[in-house]
């Protein structure tokens, strides 16, 4: 079973269906959807402010979860996948985002819909990602506009498998 604690009186809330690897750690003020997964050595802290998640987020693979105290909450929308090891800051995502394995978006960015975060990128303190494209980079830069392959073929691609993966787990 994950960790789940409760802090400050807050404890996590879970939709319906959710997944959570048995060493997931999961705490405070969190809320979040139905079909949503916790993977291995996740971390999701909603201690110094609160984590409102959607529907159909992934939390992949040592990526971590935070706010800053008293000023940045961190709100992600459905349908968004946040890579292995990626760390997400005070920060909102809004729906059909791909969060790239090992990048950073930190406090106060704007990360509008259908966009990819590339592999390894520093989204900067403040930063807004307009919808429809691809930031890579250190820091993060737009490179292109995606195209309707490369959603359907990644963005969704991912959050739909992630759900079908955490259906692997829950039916043993």
């Amino acid at each position: 079973m994950a960790l789940i604690k409760t802090v400050n009186n807050k404890t996590p809330s879970f939709g319906k269906n959710c997944f959570m690897a048995e060493n997931a750690t999961i705490v405070g003020d969190l809320t979040c959807g139905d079909d949503c997964s916790f993977w291995f050595q996740s971390v999701v802290r909603g201690d110094v402010h609160f984590i409102k998640m959607g529907n159909k987020v992934n939390v992949q693979d040592g990526a971590i979860i935070h706010c800053t105290y008293q000023k940045c909450p961190t709100t992600i929308g459905n349908n968004v996948s946040i890579g292995h090891k990626a760390i997400v800051h005070g920060c909102t995502i809004h729906d059909n985002v791909l969060i790239g394995m090992g990048a950073i978006v930190m406090d106060d960015c704007i990360i509008e819909s259908k966009s990819i975060i590339a592999a390894g990128s520093v989204v900067t303190q403040g930063t807004k990602v307009e919808s429809g494209s691809i930031y890579a980079g250190i820091p993060a830069k737009k490179i292109k506009n995606i195209d309707q392959d490369l959603f359907e073929g990644e963005v969704m691609r991912i959050a739909n498998n992630y759900v079908k993966y955490a259906s692997w787990f829950n039916d043993q």
